[in-house]
């Protein structure tokens, strides 16, 4: 059994085995533990680069005026307000997330920033996503895949729901590819930023579990392998930070 695939009866959480029918509720806590500081945490964790990340997944999505988007494991918002702004009033973004608190926070910034009328708020899981076959131009889920269940699935429903010619974009942390660098992002991820967790957010539990469910995560050809299963074609990646972070892009032909 490949450790990144669920038994019948247990899955992953961070280095954790858990009943898969647990690991939905055992996400939810850990997010709405951090979902008031997470913009700020992202901010510090990533020295500020996940904004060049999100921005070079929004270049990569060629979304245009008028296009229908799902953003899905929307967290707080950043995609989908800079998607709504590229759609414009002719089209619209669902944002989505399995996670109330997450989902919660991410309208009420979106609102202050002025981003209304063109956006839509779901909470859905991944894995059986409530729209119509056919329905979407592009959707995107950025360090969001990796807290899925059945990854799988997700894929699946993904392809389902979006329209011949549209893509998926997927922004997720990786597995390193630069020589040297794995052991120094190790030490990175396992002392420092548990310790970044407990002073900021006041939890560092959930910031190991975070970790961990990283070093779970397919790496970047298992992660293609499984979008064309999935029933993606012309399947890519591109790594950034040296593969600590990789895009993945798949289209629905």
């Amino acid at each position: 059994m490949d450790k990144h695939e669920p038994t019948d009866d247990t899955t992953h959480f961070g280095f954790q085995r858990v009943p898969v029918t647990e690991k939905a509720r055992k996400v939810a806590g850990v997010f709405d533990s951090v979902a008031s500081k997470y913009d700020v945490m992202n901010d510090v964790m990533s020295f500020g680069i996940h904004r060049l990340w999100k921005r070079f997944a929004i270049d990569m999505s060629n979304v245009r005026a008028g296009q229908h988007v799902l953003d899905l494991a929307s967290g707080t918002g950043d995609l989908a307000a800079r998607f709504a702004r590229k759609v414009g009033p002719a089209g619209y973004v669902v944002s989505s997330d399995i996670n109330a608190s997450m989902l919660n926070t991410g309208r009420a910034r979106l609102v202050d920033q002025g981003v209304v009328g063109n956006v839509r708020y779901v909470q859905a899981n991944a894995e059986c996503l409530p729209f119509p076959d056919n329905h979407f131009d592009c959707i995107t889920i950025a360090f969001g895949l990796r807290n899925v269940t059945d990854k799988d699935a997700a894929l699946r429903s993904m392809c389902r729901v979006l329209r011949p010619g549209g893509r998926l974009l997927v922004l997720e942390f990786s597995s390193p590819v630069v020589p040297g660098l794995k052991p120094v992002y190790d030490t990175y991820s396992f002392k420092l930023l548990p310790l970044m967790g407990r002073m900021i957010a006041g939890d560092a539990e959930s910031y190991r579990y975070l970790a961990e469910s990283i070093r779970m995560h397919p790496d970047q050809e298992s992660l293609k392998g499984m979008m064309q299963r999935a029933g993606f074609e012309r399947c890519e990646y591109f790594n950034l930070a040296g593969g600590i972070v990789a895009l993945h892009r798949g289209y629905k032909l």
